[in-house]
């Protein structure tokens, strides 16, 4: 089967935006975001751990007694502070994933993009530390907005260069 020396031309594009200084970039602070994402069951773990609270029966089996299992299956507010950060970073870094891949795609300036990328990371990092050590209110409430705020951003370049309206 012969590809068209258009079909070339096209696949040229897509290998030389994967191949920029922009997607290259994405893929650095999307892998870092994801990262600190996942560590989030690990820390969630560690707190279920050392309050002795479990989720599930089945979690407390190292436990004799069934009524001293049942003791452990409760609801603690440090557990649920920390899945709530957890819930909500999935909540903002998917998006931030699929829409910054898409902005990637569609050749930004090199340092309008950084711009963007470490504004919404470092938003991130600033929204789990102020959640999980409970800092007083606007601290969480900005971190979400800002990080907000530059997908947002990123989206409207996708929209605006990329739609056939």
């Amino acid at each position: 089967m012969r590809v068209k020396p258009s079909g070339f031309k096209k696949m040229a594009e897509i290998v030389h935006m994967i191949d920029s200084e922009v997607f290259l970039a994405f893929s650095t602070y999307a892998t870092i975001v994801v990262l600190k994402m996942m560590l989030m069951s690990f820390m969630t773990s560690y707190f279920r751990l050392t309050k002795q609270v479990f989720s599930n029966l089945e979690d407390t089996m190292l436990v004799k007694t069934t009524e001293d299992r049942k003791k452990l299956v409760r609801v603690d507010p440090d557990v649920e502070r920390v899945r709530r950060c957890h819930l909500n970073d999935l909540e903002n870094v998917v998006p931030f994933v699929v829409i910054g891949l898409l902005y990637a795609l569609t050749g930004p300036d090199l340092s309008t993009a950084l711009w963007h990328f470490r504004v919404f990371v470092g938003s991130r990092f600033i929204h789990t530390v102020a959640y999980v050590m409970a800092l007083p209110q606007p601290t969480r409430g900005l971190a979400f907005g800002v990080g907000l705020l530059a997908t947002f951003s990123m989206a409207y370049r996708v929209l605006t260069t990329a739609l056939f309206l």
